[in-house]
């Protein structure tokens, strides 16, 4: 009885503010059950390691700011390790925030594209102008970045009229966002041999984020699938162009390798 009352009240309580059923159907479990009902996937995508994908052991990364909404070290040390794998690379990103992935980037790739919210768009959602000014600064004078201003969900990805060969998907992280941006990005901006990377695949290196995953298996054609991977240490699902030697995710993650990280603080101007 008492669980039949609670659930009279959540009903009533979804029926004077609907916006509170998008609450309960971005709980992970729903969506795990998501996952594991269309897919059979039940832990998380097959894991391989950083060194099988970019055959690099060490790599030198700046800026890393260590703040809030950034990527790991070793989610930069994945896309730049890519990266560095493609001659002439051409970089696309979906979310830019502070610019720290696509400087990154810009040391290692010929050109860059990153694509984030207007500044008239922000102020429409509330942000703070201290939020809106830090968005690409560390890019924005760059000279192979080109810094795309739209919403993701409506930009016209075809007025670009070519093909990227490494791209990130770093945008908004809600099962709608991504699997509008992984859509878009196959139908207008990948070739054969792209390589695609989601950020946020898991909320931690150790933890899936599976929202993300159900709308990276749902975003993709289902022959891709066997090539999608979670890349250890990092936060990142990737999909390569060929398949590789894989493991299956065994959480908690005993570390049969470490990183060793040398920081050193440089001053920025104001």
């Amino acid at each position: 009885m008492k669980k039949l009352i609670k659930a009279l009240k959540a009903l009533g309580l979804i029926i004077r503010k609907p916006v509170l059923l998008n609450k309960v159907l971005s709980e992970p479990d729903v969506w795990k059950k998501y996952v594991i009902d269309k897919y059979n996937i039940s832990v998380g995508l097959p894991v391989v390691t950083l060194e099988q994908v970019t055959g690099k052991g060490k790599f030198e990364l700046e800026p890393l700011t260590f703040l809030d909404g950034g990527s790991l070290p070793t989610d930069l040390a994945l896309l730049t390790g890519l990266a560095s794998q493609i001659k002439n690379c051409s970089y696309f990103e979906i979310g830019t925030w502070r610019g720290e992935s696509v400087t990154n980037l810009a040391r290692v790739a010929e050109e860059c594209y990153t694509l984030c919210l207007a500044e008239e768009e922000m102020r429409k959602r509330d942000m703070d102008e201290s939020s809106i000014n830090m968005h690409g600064m560390f890019s924005e004078n760059l000279p192979n970045v080109i810094q795309l201003r739209s919403d993701s969900r409506v930009f016209d990805y075809s007025s670009l009229n070519r093909k990227f060969d490494l791209i990130f998907i770093d945008g908004d992280h809600h099962y709608d966002f991504v699997l509008n941006d992984t859509r878009k990005v196959f139908e207008h901006l990948a070739h054969e041999k792209t390589v695609v990377v989601w950020h946020d695949y898991g909320y931690h290196p150790e933890k899936v984020r599976f929202e993300v995953l159900a709308a990276i298996m749902d975003g993709t054609d289902k022959e891709l699938h066997s090539r999608i991977y979670h890349v250890a240490h990092t936060k990142c699902a990737v999909l390569l162009n060929k398949n590789v030697e894989s493991i299956q995710p065994l959480f908690p993650v005993y570390p049969y390798e470490y990183y060793n990280l040398s920081i050193k603080n440089i001053k920025l101007n104001k």
